[in-house]
């Protein structure tokens, strides 16, 4: 990997904690200006990531740069970087103000350039009226943004937010998550941003490190890591996905239940069992031109569209289709894209073009 000035570079960096290996052998590199999505199940290593970039943690092998320079020594007050806390962190008796300029107060700042960094980043967040308020008084989704501001004034190279919309209720989240992300486009600071929640990662990222036992499983945009998944465990993590034990025969697949389901696109060909991927989206039900018998076990409703549950054979499949598509009992179905995996990797024909 390269070590030029380009935002961070985690390189090949492991912990062990507890006798246990948290993180092993992680390598990523966030570009200037980029923000960055960590996903993972709980226990991955991605809050520990964060935690050594910081510098709250310090790796056991391997480097974490910074614009070209090795920060992985340095103690937190030291980075070019500055955190966002799960819980914000606020201080309860300061006001807006005070807590946002406390950092400052450390550096020994002088009072006037205080007031002037303070004020400006409290418009930047859009909290300006309420610099004399205290955390109690201002709700979720302001004390958030307090949280944000007091890790901006300190101008640091790199932002870092553990799951900082987790103590949000849903409709607030998605409110803040845009407010973040309109913030970090403004002016242009990279961006580390960990959570276990995909919609938000997908909403919010210019690329998303999808996280398992220590190590990055993929590293890409939402699209193509939403479309293109190459492993199982992320084809699993990241959206619905429907899998099946089969084989591949000519234009379709052969499910483990016996059922033949022909197939618009298909990865890859070849003998053998393979695991098989479609999205519920890819499934395409009642079609004219033809397809495997299928019989519907329930709908579910979903707001702007509904999810029907099939049985095909045996094997259960989910399919997204329209709010106003007919209500039967038996239908057909066919496969529009397929994904085809081999020891939990995706494999693709020659001919087969990445979208």
């Amino acid at each position: 990997m390269s070590t030029h000035a380009s935002g961070l570079l985690i390189d090949r960096v492991s912990k062990e904690l507890g006798g246990r290996t948290i993180v092993s052998d992680l390598e990523l590199e966030v570009r200037a200006g980029e923000l960055t999505c960590l996903l993972g199940p709980s226990g991955c290593g991605k809050t520990t990531t964060l935690r050594m970039i910081g510098g709250f943690l310090h790796p056991d092998r391997g480097r974490i740069v910074i614009d070209g320079e090795d920060v992985g020594r340095l103690a937190p007050e030291r980075r070019p970087t500055a955190m966002v806390f799960q819980n914000y962190a606020l201080w309860p008796h300061m006001t807006v103000f005070k807590n946002v300029a406390f950092g400052l107060r450390l550096r020994r700042v002088p009072k006037r350039e205080i007031r002037e960094r303070v004020e400006q980043i409290l418009a930047l967040v859009g909290l300006t009226h309420h610099q004399h308020s205290y955390p109690a008084r201002i709700s979720g989704g302001e004390q958030q943004r307090v949280a944000l501001a007091r890790a901006l004034v300190l101008e640091p190279k790199v932002l870092l937010l553990d799951e900082p919309l987790s103590n949000l209720d849903a409709k607030l989240r998605v409110r803040v998550r845009e407010d973040i992300r309109e913030i970090q486009q403004r002016i242009g600071i990279t961006t580390v941003f960990v959570t276990h929640d995909q919609d938000e990662a997908l909403s919010i990222s210019d690329r998303i490190a999808v996280m398992s036992e220590g190590n990055v499983e993929q590293y890409a945009e939402a699209r193509a890591l939403y479309r293109e998944p190459q492993t199982t465990f992320v084809a699993n993590f990241v959206g619905t996905m429907n899998f099946y034990r089969g084989s591949a025969h000519g234009d379709g697949v052969t499910l483990a239940g016996g059922a033949h389901v022909p197939c618009d696109d298909l990865s890859a060909h070849g003998e053998g069992e393979w695991e098989i991927a479609v999205r519920p989206e890819d499934v395409q039900v009642g079609t004219n031109g033809g397809g495997a018998d299928a019989r519907v076990l329930r709908e579910v409703p979903r707001g702007h569209y509904k999810e029907l549950v099939l049985d095909l054979g045996g094997d259960q499949v989910r399919a997204f289709v329209s709010v106003d598509h007919p209500d039967v009992e038996q239908t057909r179905v066919r496969f529009g894209r397929v994904l085809m995996y081999q020891e939990g990797v995706l494999r693709r024909s020659p001919a087969t073009v990445a979208v």
